[in-house]
């Protein structure tokens, strides 16, 4: 797997999937797993593309919950041929829409895969509905536990503050995080 910064990476084609997968949860690898698939369908490269710190962490102080070294390790194991990270900075944040699309076209982004509550730009500004203007977006439809509710890293974070582990383990679908306490 090739690892750039943003702004880095030129391909003539690929698909991407974009967030910021703190965790790299079930659901994240589910989101990933379909992009890498609709790659090798296409014959072109798959991208994950990928931020550090995740914005939440940046903007909200929560807790990161993989390291980018785990995450890149975790992405590595699902078959991707690229990774972006965005070092997720004052200015990176401050950046409006347009500039995340001009990017976005310098990786030939056939596809794009995201979650259905995925947003970007300043404050948030850009939506699925504006990335739709600009590339064939699929947008990935949440994924449950098997007792039906939905699997985030917000939930895994609330499970690790009542050091409920073995729903952990459950939604993230192995058994160890580096960066979680035990």
């Amino acid at each position: 797997m090739n690892i750039s910064k943003d702004n880095e990476l030129a391909l003539s084609s690929s698909v991407v999937s974009i967030g910021a997968f703190d965790g790299l949860h079930k659901g994240h690898q589910t989101l990933i797993r379909q992009m890498a698939k609709r790659a090798r369908e296409l014959g072109v490269p798959s991208v994950v593309y990928t931020f550090d710190p995740p914005p939440r962490a940046y903007f909200q102080n929560q807790r990161v919950l993989t390291t980018v070294q785990e995450k890149l390790t975790l992405i590595e194991r699902l078959n991707v041929d690229y990774t972006v990270i965005a070092n997720f900075n004052e200015h990176y944040a401050s950046r409006p829409p347009a500039d995340f699309i001009t990017e976005l076209r310098l990786l030939g982004a056939r596809e794009i895969w995201v979650g259905s509550d995925f947003r970007f730009g300043k404050g948030k500004e850009g939506c699925v509905d504006f990335l739709s203007r600009h590339f064939h977006v699929n947008i990935h439809p949440f994924v449950t536990c098997d007792q039906g509710e939905r699997i985030s890293s917000t939930r895994i974070r609330k499970l690790l503050k009542n050091n409920d582990w073995l729903k952990v383990h459950q939604l993230l679908g192995r058994q160890s995080l580096e960066t979680i306490d035990a």
